[in-house]
Parts: structure tokens; C-alpha cells; sequence
């Protein structure tokens, strides 16, 4: 980072020199040397050290470690419910007395497996010591996977759900 004249300079802005009233083209400062750059005063800072603010208030410094449990389990259980809300429509269809239509045992398999899934997830969370063992936990593939299937079901007309579902010939 860039600064002159006490505040901090774009990387591709032009920008005016406010003792010499002299203009500097945006590219001035990528093409410039040290040296052209300390002549008129630009000093050079380092980039403060990156961290994952979800985690952290700054690079060493992490924020309550309870507080994050609590939030990413949350977290988890609205992930979930948005993916079984997907298929909720099968539930309601089981109980219209009108609908006779039952759930696809796909379907039910799916939900259960979400269900599942969630509480290992949460149960992974609340087993966290410290804020870095949550964040390491929270970024990985363990978190991420909500390991989606297919749902094979014999039919032409397949449609498929943001959520790993396949719904096929289920009255669409």
C-alpha cells in the first residue's frame, strides 16, 4: 500500500502532487521505481497480515469462541432446513387427504440423510476447543459436503434441485 501525503494511494488512480500541483497518470505508480516514489515523498506499507474475519477481530486476536459455536450451529440448521425445504412439498402432498400420493422412499432417504448429516456437522462444532480448531473445521471439506445424491426413480421427465435431488415422474 501506498501512501502520500498521509493518506493511502489507488494503485491505478492518477492522483496530484498537493505542494507541486503536478499530475501522476493511474499507471504512475505500478511504472515508477522505489527510488521515483520516495523522491516525492510515497511511502510504502505493508499489507496488514490477512485473516479470516468470520474467526478473528484481527490476526491474533479471536473472537469468542462460545459465540461462534452458537452461530455456526444456527448456521447449519438454516443449511439444512433450506435444503429439506426443497422437497417439503412432498410432505405437504402426504398430508392432503385429497392427494393420496405418497413420498418416494428417495425422497425420505434424502431427508433423513440431510437430518444426518446436520447433526454430525453440529456435533463436530459444539466438540471444538478454540476458536481455531471451529474456523479449521468450519473451512473444510467435512463442513462444506453435504454429499448430494441422486435420486434414481424409472421416468423420462427428470428434474433436478439445487440441493442434490433428482425428482423424476413424481406428478410435477
Amino acid at each position: 500500500m501506498f501512501i502520500f501525503d498521509g493518506k493511502p494511494l489507488s494503485t491505478d488512480n492518477c492522483f496530484t502532487d498537493p505542494t507541486t500541483g503536478i499530475q501522476y497518470p493511474a499507471n504512475w505508480l505500478r511504472l515508477s521505481s522505489p527510488e521515483d516514489r520516495a523522491a516525492i515523498g510515497i511511502t510504502e506499507q505493508s499489507e496488514p497480515a490477512w485473516y479470516d474475519q468470520r474467526f478473528y477481530w484481527s490476526p491474533n486476536l479471536p473472537k469468542d469462541h462460545q459465540q461462534l459455536v452458537e452461530q455456526w450451529v444456527a448456521q447449519t440448521k438454516q443449511t439444512a432446513g433450506t435444503m429439506l425445504a426443497d422437497t417439503g412439498w412432498f410432505i405437504e402432498r402426504l398430508n392432503d387427504p385429497s392427494s393420496g400420493k405418497p413420498v418416494p422412499q428417495a425422497v425420505l432417504d434424502r431427508r433423513a440423510e440431510i437430518r444426518s448429516l446436520s447433526n454430525t456437522k453440529e456435533d463436530a462444532i459444539v466438540a471444538t476447543a478454540t476458536t481455531a480448531e471451529l474456523a479449521a473445521y468450519i473451512t473444510s471439506h467435512d463442513y462444506s459436503n453435504w454429499n448430494p445424491v441422486s435420486v434414481s426413480v424409472p421416468s423420462n421427465d427428470v428434474v433436478s434441485f439445487n440441493n442434490g435431488f433428482t425428482s423424476a415422474g413424481f406428478g410435477l
